[in-house]
């Protein structure tokens, strides 16, 4: 692992206090729910939540959960946290309140802030502070005063991330300053981000790109533009008429665009930068982008939350003519980020061109918060094999962590071929799910495609294609799979759907599709 560099590199908080420092009223920091907020008006409004939560817990707390969305109080109430130097624990008003009482047990939260009026605030197991953008608003004071906080050093949490867990339980991914840094100091300059960028906001607290929305924003001292749900659905309205200079969400986005026929060529002329993550980002929906907004640079990004928002980066040619085939029908991850490492394994954990991808660096969080997740999670590395960790002994910054996902280098270049799991074996023959996908695009009416695999009758896999687009005849499109592909690669049935689910986060979801799929089939 590269060593961090002597000089302390900022705390989340500081971020955007360093730009409210130096732009005060002359630029705006945040516009959301028609409100627009300076830089010095939103470290006041920031104050007054941090002073909230001071005088309801009676000091400085040291893990504090946000349950507010989309509003002034949900990016108030961030920065309000991160000033006290407490660790803040993104909670999401759209999932059941039931999760949220979990994930305040699984932190350790000493309380939590909430919009007010949201059900079931009672039932959470913590202290709540209840407050709404009118509160804010109305209490502020014209400056934000000096107020008491914890002691931070890079080593401590700067946020904790909740991720569906094998266990039935959330699991937390703790973030530390230092991993923040890092990532930011990598990102603004890259995107030659600072005042008069406007900055999109796709993605809810709970998800990690938003850290890159208002920090990669704040820390610059760019605008943060947040839309509603709806205006999500419609990007191109929302990239003109908020005047976005800087695209980020998932590719999930660009696919709806692409089926409602909204990317016309040349539809975002503003557009300077476009930033895809989370999942996989195929080719079509790239081109039908990068057409739409002629004068965007388009980078595919990646990174699994324990890594730091993206880690990796691929700059997409500006003639879709030099794009990579890469033969999944999606654009290549790229290159780690400076100061990151990674190691590509095999099935007995020996260097390989494909196979499973492991990554370590200053951007690498330093385990899971429940010590048990981390067994298997982690390897170490002798030069010629990895070891997997059991659990004995502490992580270390030595240790590489096992991403689960399986990739393939090609010059240099990683490109995604899917999770572990989505690789399987049908009649002995290992089967990439992506391959089919792929095909399935290639063909006339087809504008998205997800290849599922669910339990036979005698518990063998079979396969599903569920397509977007059309008009278009199924039996055509299997006799197509079946002039390519090998009668086991070929789905039982192909159904064209108006459009495929997607999760809290936006990606296509994969867990509702296939237990919707779920029934025995013939043998």
């Amino acid at each position: 692992m590269s060593a961090h560099d002597d000089a302390p590199r900022p705390r989340l908080g500081e971020w955007f206090a360093r730009s409210a420092h130096r732009h005060g009223d002359g630029v705006t920091a945040l516009e959301v729910d028609g409100h627009h907020l300076t830089y010095a008006a939103l470290d006041a409004l920031a104050a007054s939540v941090a002073e909230a939560v001071l005088t309801g817990h009676g000091g400085p707390p040291a893990r504090v959960g946000l349950l507010a969305s989309r509003s002034v109080l949900a990016y108030a109430g961030y920065l309000g946290i991160s000033r006290l130097g407490a660790t803040v624990v993104p909670l999401n008003p759209a999932f059941p309140i039931g999760r949220s009482s979990d994930v305040a047990r699984e932190a350790g939260l000493d309380l939590v802030v909430a919009e007010a009026g949201l059900p079931g605030l009672d039932e959470l197991p913590v202290p709540v502070i209840r407050l709404t953008d009118r509160d804010l608003l109305d209490r502020s004071a014209a400056t934000a005063p000096e107020l008491p906080g914890r002691a931070v050093s890079g080593s401590d949490l700067a946020y904790i991330l909740f991720t569906s867990g094998s266990t039935g339980r959330p699991k937390g991914v703790p973030v530390t300053h230092d991993n923040v840094a890092a990532y930011l100091s990598h990102v603004i300059p890259r995107y030659g981000l600072g005042p008069g960028a406007r900055v999109s906001q796709t993605f809810d607290l709970t998800f990690d790109p938003s850290v890159y929305d208002m920090f990669a924003a704040w820390g610059s001292g760019a605008t943060l533009v947040v839309p509603t749900r709806n205006n999500v659905l419609s990007p191109v309205r929302y990239v003109n008429e908020r005047q976005i200079t800087h695209w980020n969400s998932v590719p999930s986005v660009a696919a709806i665009a692409m089926r409602l026929r909204a990317l016309k060529p040349g539809a975002m002329p503003g557009l300077r930068w476009s930033l895809f993550c989370g999942e996989a980002l195929k080719t079509a929906h790239a081109e039908a982008w990068a057409a739409a907004a002629p004068n965007s640079t388009l980078e595919n990004i990646y990174g699994p939350t324990e890594m730091t928002v993206t880690w990796t980066e691929y700059r997409l040619p500006a003639d879709p003519a030099d794009w990579p085939d890469t033969g999944n029908a999606t654009v290549p991850i790229g290159t780690a980020y400076p100061g990151q490492e990674y190691l590509v394994l095999d099935e007995d954990g020996h260097p390989a061109d494909e196979g499973e991808l492991c990554a370590r660096g200053s951007q690498r969080f330093p385990g899971y918060l429940a010590p048990q997740d981390n067994t298997g999670r982690f390897c170490s590395f002798d030069g010629r094999r990895a070891t997997v960790y059991d659990g004995c002994g502490p992580v270390t910054a030595d240790h590489w962590y096992r991403t689960g996902d399986r990739v393939r280098q090609v010059d240099g270049t990683l490109v995604h071929l899917g999770r572990l799991d989505h690789q399987l074996k049908i009649h002995g023959y290992r089967v990439e799910l992506g391959e089919i996908e792929h095909l399935l695009m290639r063909q006339p009416g087809v504008t998205d495609a997800v290849v599922l695999a669910v339990p036979g009758r005698k518990g063998e896999p079979v396969l599903h294609a569920l397509c977007t687009g059309g008009p278009a005849d199924p039996a055509a499109l299997l006799g197509a799979l079946r002039a390519k592909l090998p009668a086991y690669m070929v789905p039982a049935t192909v159904e064209f759907t108006p459009a495929l689910p997607l999760n809290a986060n936006g990606k296509v979801d994969r867990v509702a599709l296939v237990a919707s799929l779920s029934r025995p089939e013939a043998a």
